[in-house]
């Protein structure tokens, strides 16, 4: 297992470090195999109720790692390819939120692990960029579908097509991240805003992301579904009574996910 990925808990925060000490984060199967038994580890903790993706390198990632990309071939691809989207898919499945905080270079890999993520903070200066056409390839760990859904048609196509490089306040215009801060502040934003959803009931948290989720795929029907079934769920449970009064007496809610 690769130690370019670190996990830390503080509290119900779980923090995701990105570590290489290149400062480059470079990706490659080690560290795909390493996130994913992280994320098998935040799976079972039931305290967890948000977390951040974050480096500790002056760059997110720069993508894959060139040298691992030369080994790749078309029998690997068959027998891999599947994990890897799975890995990077997972984040969505979580009932907590997974912040990403991107700073610096967020390229090929590294930008499809940010666009795995519910919510993108990005630090100006920041780079991003899906390059892999460049390479004869395209981004097949949920890139391209992602990338679409979030930002359009027309954009995805220019990013992609293009390899075109945005920077962050770009990136923020057309809908690629939602946050735009100095980069001074990213950490901190990042945790503040993980702190917030955290000290909401988690069973709303849970269905408000995989609501979305539904109804991002387009099935009007099925998402109007899901809200009936979330709702008759929700209005059941101890956390909601918690928050209607603690709302009422003017005070912070206690909730237990029950």
């Amino acid at each position: 297992m690769s130690e370019r990925v670190q996990l830390t808990k503080e509290g119900n925060i779980a923090y995701i470090t990105l570590n290489d000490p290149s400062g480059l984060n470079l990706v490659n199967k080690d560290v795909v195999l390493t996130l994913a038994d992280v994320q098998e580890e935040l799976s079972k903790d039931n305290q967890i109720r948000a977390a951040v993706l974050q480096s500790s390198a002056p760059h997110f990632s720069a993508g894959v790692e060139l040298s691992f990309l030369q080994t790749v071939d078309t029998r690997f691809v068959k027998d891999n390819l599947n994990f890897l989207q799975r890995t990077f898919s997972r984040f969505q499945e979580f009932p907590f939120p997974v912040i990403c905080a991107i700073n610096g270079i967020c390229y090929g890999a590294g930008l499809e692990l940010a666009l795995s993520c519910d919510i993108r903070i990005a630090a100006e200066g920041a780079r991003l960029a899906l390059p892999e056409v460049r390479f004869g390839l395209t981004a097949d760990q949920t890139g391209t579908t992602r990338l679409t859904k979030l930002v359009g048609i027309g954009q995805a196509k220019k990013l992609i097509l293009c390899c075109e490089e945005v920077d962050a306040a770009e990136a923020y215009r057309i809908g690629l991240v939602e946050y735009l801060v100095k980069p001074e502040e990213l950490q901190g934003q990042a945790t503040r805003l993980a702190k917030r959803i955290a000290g909401l009931p988690p069973s709303g948290v849970r269905f408000g992301k995989w609501g979305v989720n539904v109804a991002a795929e387009g099935n009007t029907y099925a998402a109007l579904m899901f809200e009936q079934a979330q709702s008759i769920y929700c209005f059941g449970t101890e956390d909601k009574e918690e928050a209607v009064k603690a709302f009422i007496e003017k005070r912070k809610g206690v909730f237990n996910d029950k």
